[in-house]
């Protein structure tokens, strides 16, 4: 395995991700690349493409909070090549995507950054931590092209 690579493993239980967002593998190894280039990093990770209802199953179960979210992390253990995992909710993401009127594609994107991250141990549970979250997530996306989900900005 390469020193900063990240070797995605894709599952998807809802067939209407691959129309509200198509070729899903392509941008998991986008953004996968994206990341393990920006922050030297190298694993495994498995990404569950699903639906609200397992989210919410999922957002009880292991935070406690009993409602459907976007995207979940799940670190491995320490040292172990299995980075972690990584889980996203079709339609609170179409929902938002919708909402903020970034395309399904990029707002997906977003999420697949924000959750790798969480796997490498960045966080958002204060405001400092957020700024440093959000800066590295704003600095990956503009490194495909995406614009910056927290300043609306266009990227040329």
């Amino acid at each position: 395995m390469n020193e900063t690579a990240l070797n995605p493993d894709i599952v998807i239980t809802v067939e209407r991700w691959n129309e509200a967002c198509p070729d899903l593998a392509a941008l998991v190894a986008r953004c996968s690349q994206a990341v393990a280039k920006r922050e030297a990093v190298q694993g495994d990770v498995c990404f569950l493409f699903t639906d609200d209802a397992y989210m919410q199953q999922l957002n009880r179960d292991f935070r406690g909070k009993d409602k459907p979210t976007n995207v979940l992390s799940f670190p491995g253990p320490p040292d172990d090549a299995q980075l972690g995992d990584i889980a996203l909710g079709l339609e609170t993401c179409d929902t938002e995507s919708t909402n903020t009127g970034i395309s399904m594609q990029d707002h997906t994107a977003h999420l697949l950054v924000h959750g790798l991250l969480h796997l490498i141990g960045y966080d958002h549970m204060d405001d400092s931590d957020a700024s440093i979250m959000e800066t590295r997530e704003s600095e990956i996306l503009a490194s495909l092209g995406i614009a910056d989900p927290y300043h609306d900005e266009e990227i040329s």
